[in-house]
């Protein structure tokens, strides 16, 4: 895997982070779990997928820690 790889899916995840977070901000809670939409979240579920992603580094199985 390369180092360009690696930098795509922590950008994705950053990019996510900061998605939730406004999306966190915007509707006052301080945690996704508090939200009333929290179950069946289109934005929830790519942010997860995103993690998912940066862990596995795209690959479908295992995690890098």
């Amino acid at each position: 895997m390369s180092i360009e790889t690696d930098s795509r899916f922590e950008k994705q995840l950053d990019a996510m982070i900061e998605r939730i977070q406004a999306c966190q901000h915007q509707k006052g809670v301080e945690t996704c779990s508090a939200c009333q939409s929290f179950i069946g979240c289109e934005l929830r579920r790519e942010y997860v997928t995103s993690v998912y992603n940066s862990m596995s580094k795209g690959d479908i199985g295992g995690f890098e820690f």
